[in-house]
């Protein structure tokens, strides 16, 4: 039976040993927590919030995220591709995100702000409206993804080829423009 909880701060739980009860989570906040390798499958999160957690290779199968903002949390290889389609929206800030996949998720007007998203795959994705504010982009895979109208102005390190990417009125800075070019094998003084 799935359980309904609603309004309530979870803070300092290791999931680990506690279980979390598969079920629907609303407007509750998750404070200095421990998800790492959790099996959250089955989850509705709406409305929630998680603080300093880690969630690194937590499993996401089918797990409904609406409206949760991250906030300083640990979140390597997470495949966001598992999670439910519908309604899917998130917002990052201070996260670590390194590995994470988000391959064929549909992530409109989405913020990334002062991320680490080192070698994240973004393959068939459509980020677009999306911000990228001040976030590592080395080796993230952008392949077939759509980059309409994202902002990239004062992210860094990342390398976007602008023949197998939709670019149409994405931002970028004069100096991280240099990276829609790595393809071309060229050096730039």
């Amino acid at each position: 039976m799935l359980v309904y909880i609603q309004d309530i701060k979870f803070e300092k739980v290791d999931f680990k040993i506690t279980l979390l009860e598969t079920g629907e989570y609303e407007n509750c906040r998750f404070v200095n927590c421990d998800f790492s390798t959790v099996d959250l499958s089955n989850c509705k999160f709406v409305d929630c919030e998680f603080v300093n957690c880690n969630l690194s290779l937590a499993k996401l199968n089918k797990v409904a995220i609406r409206d949760v903002s991250f906030r300083d949390c640990k979140m390597f290889g997470l495949h966001f591709n598992n999670c439910s389609e519908f309604g899917l929206s998130f917002s990052f800030e201070n996260c670590a995100l390194d590995h994470s996949v988000f391959y064929k998720t549909r992530i409109k007007k989405t913020t990334f702000k002062n991320s680490h998203l080192q070698e994240v795959d973004f393959t068939l994705c459509d980020l677009t409206d999306s911000v990228f504010d001040t976030c590592d982009l080395a080796a993230a895979t952008f392949d077939n993804t759509i980059i309409e109208k994202v902002d990239f102005r004062t992210s860094y390190n990342y390398s976007i080829n602008p023949d197998i990417n939709r670019l149409k009125k994405a931002k970028f800075s004069a100096q991280g423009a240099l990276g829609l070019l790595t393809k071309y094998d060229i050096i730039i003084d």
